[in-house]
């Protein structure tokens, strides 16, 4: 059973496309914008003469450009010529020969121009060839007479094509010629002979040249061969003779060159370009090849031996690859060497190639061009087609050399530039184009995408956007807290958010918001985290008899939401499921085994999202004479110990291990442990060296050398393991040089005048030979001086004395008493950083709001930071707010601008407030000098939250409210807003809003409601406006449980039913009853007065009428005219609730055993009779049903 590894594309998981930033600014087409080169045909153009031309250029911009063409640098009228047209919305060419033409009248240097209002921009120089494959010219060709054992060269001398033909030689029959390190073709198309033996006369040699545009192969009249011999018997039997020229009267000679001729020779060769050297020797023996180079070996990496070792090719050659080559001929009569002397030179190549560049009004900008080559190519900078020289001068534009700066850039500065390097060997030419715009942020990607991932799994979420300043992006999640980045998250240059290991918390909706001061714009991304698909129980290793049931188990957990696919492989392959097969979901079972079962099968279960493998091997054994049933009788148990292990077939990396299986106790051997021990290293310890089926007892292991190696073998069944069985003899394998290099090489500076090269040390076992060293080699990048080199021990070496932070060129090569290992890698690393010694320029602050500014700099010069560019640092401090006597801190913060970028923006600020602000640069070493001192104010903004919003109720019928004044007023206040509500469950009532002095921090609420509670809200304003707000709601009462949504469902249905509402009238019926019967017994007992106006309503409006109504409270307890609803009943209120508490003083009121009403009522006087006379009488409850009415 084992796990494989998955292949990478495994856990992969779904990214939004990426906007990168770091490359060209891509505008969006419905913006206004000049002509960008979108398609061109390569700058050597050469066409097949049997079709039509087709010269391509195309472009895009907003409005769209038209196109016109230079050819041979002048004016190329297209409408003149009938055979010429150019396709719609496009400039590529098309030149039709339907109606004839000769397409060589058109051969030249064409050029297409894309133009809109905007600007103008250029295509490469396009250089229109015709293909060419001229016939072979007629000639008679002598039979070639040549002495056995000479030298011999056959020309080809093909006619010129265009492209060159390709060559190769064959017979007049259409025989391939048989080549070998005596007869080869050089690179030339010749066919040379080291030395010519009899049996070259037995066929012809034809020279044949393939055209690659007609298809076409020509066939040059071949050669005949006529071979003066000393020997005239051909003997093939002396072809095997050890010695073949001597025995057929050859004299043997020593090598001398048949191409080159000399000694010496030199060759150029462009940078990028491949290499080819060749070195064609004669001599009797044929002469061997080597090849060599002097002072250095050859690159391992890029050189390649062709043409049986005469020819060396050094693929993509760069400036290192020139010097000294030279190639060594011998055989056993001498040698003979000949030196070639390789110059590298170099068309222009891009150091820094022009980006377009969006700008702002008023914004600074640059245009960089920046190439190298060999000569040192020359720049030559134009606008819009035109050499610059001649352009309108334009203020705000200055040239230093290969760079054109843009200062306080305005609308009229919109065009576009080509920069056109050169030197003698080629030419560059780029468009780059200025724009000017104004435009708030958008989002360039679909809306609320959903993106699903892996658990753990490193996914990136990315936010194309666009806007001119260039907007700042900041990512938030679940629309709420700080700015994601740190931590588990990180985020990129061009705005993607990297989350390094995606978690479960990490589910939720991400909101990228771009900033600028224009505006913003945001979008929503929503993460879903599924769980990784597993194999639990994976299917195992089995031994099964011929004709049995095997059954192979794979179960699989996986994220529900996710579709699961298992399917199975055998031997790699895809498993056709036979009928002899039964696929489930979580197994496989193969009826009737046969032989060609055998072999490994690999369980895949996959989502669309990731997919997990398992694997297994299935032996099949023979029918065996013992019967399965007496077998499965007998008990089983662990096998007993292979014996016997014996060592055959030594060799220097391998060697054979024999052994005898011990008894398998009636449970078949499934697998063989082989493990392994050594005596230099670990002596002792025994490691897992490999595992094989259980069939098999001789197996061939592979060895590491300089380890002495002793072996021993396990065998396992279904019960379980062996003992070891006794270690085999010693054997020691021969040293070696090291394969391989230490890995992780850095080169890194501790100080700033030294560089630290560092490595991973190599293993024991990686030794492969006594006394482990290294082999250190530096050397300046940029000069390309002779190597420094050091033999170290250790891992560890200090270069000392070098200049700052400059590029060094670093290998560590590993080597040991028997040789090196193979060339290492070259790293680059630094030496040491030095503090920064200039500041960004030009610092411009534009306040956004007021908690934000944007900065914009100078960028500083590349050899100013004496290291790596590492961020620009903004250090800002509060220096006063503009409220009177309010304390700030003015502790230093910071604001960082990863890379060589010319703007920021520094956010979370304090309204209201007087700043200022210093920028630096920072390398690896620390800070540069401090910019001057910025100073700005922030304008005012809204306040923070009011402090300490207590809310108390001391009694039922009020609330109070207190709050302490904003922590961050953040401007002047002009008053407080309150909003609250009365609600109850999930009824809510209307809102109510007040609105304070900025002076008042306490409220009282008068209850209107007995049972609701109020939910508050208070924010603090400006004149800005509100600021945030904070929410409190009125404590429950102490009997009241909190209500559930389930509870206050079940309530509003019961409302609604007839049975309820049956059950209330017939309680109401009852307490009327019990009112009747309680007047009737009062009745008896006294008198009461009567009320004259029985049908004058009670309310609270008029409560000193002089009218005899009754007052259902104690004369000393009366409420306040116009006050507010009582909540306690003992304050009457404006329609009755039928309630018995109301009644009485207080809700004292309660019923007597035998169900009589005792409650006491206050009778209300005419205001004559209330004047110093109370009456104790007590009220009669008729006047309070009349009340009810």
């Amino acid at each position: 059973m084992a796990r494989p590894q998955p292949p990478p594309w495994v856990h992969a998981a779904f990214l939004l496309c990426v906007l990168g930033l770091g490359g060209a600014i891509e505008i969006p087409m419905d913006l206004t914008q000049p002509p960008t080169i979108t398609k061109q045909s390569v700058k050597d153009h050469i066409v097949d003469p049997r079709d039509n031309i087709l010269i391509e250029c195309e472009a895009k911009g907003n409005p769209a450009p038209s196109f016109h063409w230079t050819r041979n640098s002048r004016f190329f009228n297209i409408a003149k010529d009938p055979r010429v047209s150019m396709r719609r919305r496009s400039g590529t060419l098309v030149i039709d020969f339907r109606s004839g033409g000769r397409p060589e009248e058109y051969e030249g240097e064409y050029q297409c121009f894309a133009r809109n209002k905007f600007g103008t921009a250029l295509s490469n120089r396009i250089r229109l060839q015709v293909s060419k494959s001229p016939l072979w010219p007629k000639e008679n060709l002598d039979p070639v007479v040549v002495q056995e054992g000479a030298p011999l060269t056959l020309q080809c001398n093909p006619p010129p094509g265009l492209p060159s033909p390709v060559i190769f030689w064959m017979s007049s029959s259409m025989e391939p010629i048989t080549q070998d390190k005596r007869v080869s073709q050089g690179h030339n198309g010749d066919l040379y002979f080291s030395n010519v033996i009899l049996q070259d006369m037995q066929t012809d040699y034809s020279c044949n040249a393939r055209f690659h545009f007609t298809h076409t192969i020509q066939q040059k009249n071949p050669f005949t061969l006529k071979v003066l011999t000393n020997h005239p018997y051909n003997d093939s039997s002396l072809r095997n003779h050890p010695d073949m020229y001597s025995a057929r009267g050859v004299a043997e000679r020593t090598p001398s060159f048949m191409y080159p001729q000399g000694t010496s020779s030199s060759q150029m060769v462009l940078r990028g370009m491949d290499l080819l050297l060749e070195c064609i020797a004669s001599g009797v023996p044929t002469p061997d090849i080597a090849w060599y180079k002097k002072g250095g070996d050859l690159p391992s990496d890029k050189a390649k031996f062709e043409n049986f070792n005469k020819a060396l090719r050094i693929t993509n050659v760069s400036e290192e690859d020139s010097g000294e080559y030279f190639c060594l001929a011998s055989n056993k009569m001498g040698s003979i060497r000949h030196t070639i002397s390789v110059r590298v030179k170099a068309a222009p190549y891009w150091l820094d190639e022009p980006k377009n560049l969006v700008l702002a009004p008023g914004e600074d900008g640059r245009l960089v061009c920046r190439a190298n080559g060999n000569p040192k190519p020359t720049v030559q900078w134009m606008v819009n087609g035109e050499p610059l020289q001649s352009a309108p001068p334009n203020p705000n534009r200055e040239v230093a050399g290969d760079t054109i700066i843009f200062r306080d850039t305005q609308i009229s500065s919109r065009a576009v530039y080509q920069c056109n390097t050169s030197n003698e060997h080629g030419y560059l030419l780029a468009n780059a184009f200025v724009s000017v715009l104004d435009v708030p942020p958008r989002m360039l990607s679909p809306r609320n995408q959903l993106i699903r991932v892996i658990l753990y799994n490193r996914t990136r979420l990315d936010c194309p956007f666009f806007g001119s300043p260039i907007p700042t992006l900041r990512w938030f999640k679940n629309g709420q807290g700080s700015n994601l980045d740190g931590g588990n998250y990180h985020v990129h240059e061009n705005g993607s958010l990297e989350i390094k290991m995606i978690r479960k918390e990490d589910q939720g909706i991400y909101t990228c918001v771009a900033t600028n001061i224009l505006g913003k714009a945001e979008n929503q991304v929503r993460l879903e985290v599924k769980d990784p698909t597993r194999i639990y129980r994976m299917p195992e290793d089995q031994v099964a008899k011929r004709g049995t049931t095997v059954q192979l188990e794979c179960r699989v957990k996986h994220d529900p939401s996710l579709k699961l696919t298992v399917s199975w492989l055998k031997d790699e392959e895809p498993l056709y499921i036979s009928n002899r097969m039964k696929k489930e979901d979580d197994s496989l079972t193969i009826f009737g085994v046969a032989e060609k079962d055998q072999g490994s099968y690999t369980c895949v279960a996959s989502t669309e999202l990731d997919q997990d493998l398992a694997k297994a091997y299935l032996t099949v054994l023979a029918d065996q004479a013992t019967p399965t049933n007496r077998l499965a009788a007998l008990p089983k148990g662990r096998p007993d110990r292979p014996r016997d292990l014996e060592l055959t077939d030594l060799a220097e990396r391998s060697v054979r291990l024999t052994w005898i299986p011990g008894d398998a106790n009636n449970s078949p051997i499934t697998d063989y442990v082989v493990q392994f021990e050594e005596d230099q290293f670990q002596p002792g310890v025994w490691h897992d060296h490999s595992k094989f089926p259980g069939n098999v007892n001789s197996a061939v292991l592979q060895l590491s050398p300089y380890v002495n190696y002793q072996f021993r073998v396990i065998a396992i069944n279904e019960v379980g393991s062996s003992h070891p069985s006794l270690p085999s003899e010693r054997y020691r394998t021969s040293g070696a040089p090291p394969e391989s290099n230490p890995g992780d090489v850095k080169g890194e500076g501790t100080r700033k005048n030294n560089m630290e090269i560092t490595w991973t040390p190599m293993n024991a076992t990686s030794a492969f030979g006594p006394n482990l060293r290294y082999i250190v080699k530096w050397r300046r990048r940029e000069t390309r001086d002779a190597w420094n080199n050091a033999t170290v021990w250790g891992s560890r070496y200090v270069v000392g004395q070098t200049p700052v932070y400059v590029p060094y060129e670093i290998r560590v090569q590993a080597e040991n008493d028997f040789g090196k290992a193979p060339e290492p890698e070259t790293v680059i690393g630094y030496s040491g950083e030095d503090y920064p010694r200039a500041a960004p320029t030009d610092v411009k602050v534009r306040v956004m709001n007021s908690t934000a500014i944007s900065l914009q700099w100078n960028r500083v010069y590349s050899d100013t930071v004496q290291g790596q560019l590492r961020e620009y640092r903004a250090y800002y401090w509060r220096e006063s707010s503009l409220l009177k006597n309010l304390w700030v801190s003015q502790k230093r913060q910071q604001a960082s601008f990863p890379g060589d970028r010319p703007r920021g923006v520094v956010s979370q600020l304090f309204p209201y407030s007087n700043y200022k602000l210093e920028m630096v640069v920072v390398n690896g070493r620390g800070d540069g000098p401090r910019s001057e001192t910025k100073e700005f104010t922030t304008p005012e903004g809204v306040p923070s939250a009011p402090r300490r919003f207590r809310v108390r109720q001391p009694n039922l019928e009020t609330i109070n409210l207190e709050w302490d004044h904003p922590e961050h007023p953040n401007g002047i206040l002009v008053g407080y807003t309150l909003k609250y509500l009365p609600f109850n469950g999930t009824k809510l009532g209307k809102q109510i809003v007040e609105n304070f002095s900025p002076n008042q921090t306490k409220f009282t609420v008068q209850r209107a409601d007995p049972v609701s509670r109020y939910r508050f809200t208070l924010s603090a304003r400006t004149q800005v406006g509100s600021g945030e707000a904070v929410t409190e709601e009125s404590p429950a009462p102490p009997n009241e449980a909190t209500p559930t949504a389930a509870y206050t469902n079940n309530q509003a249905d019961i409302a609604t039913q007839g049975w309820f509402i049956g059950l209330m009238c017939a309680i109401a019926l009852l307490v009327l009853i019990l009112l009747i019967v309680c007047f009737i017994k009062r009745s008896r007992g006294g008198k009461y007065p009567v009320r004259e106006k029985k049908d004058v309503p009670l309310g609270p409006e008029d409560p000193k009428e002089e009218d005899g109504s009754f007052d259902y409270s104690d004369e000393d307890n009366k409420p306040l005219q116009g006050s507010q609803t009582s909540l306690d009943g003992t304050i009457k209120q404006q329609e009755s609730d039928d309630s018995l508490v109301d009644y009485g003083e207080g809700g004292e009121g309660q019923f007597n055993e035998d169900g009589s009403f005792i409650g006491q009522y206050t009778v209300k006087k005419d205001k004559e009779e209330t004047e110093g006379n109370e009456s104790s009488e007590a009220t009669s409850p008729v006047n309070a049903i009349y009340s009810l009415a």
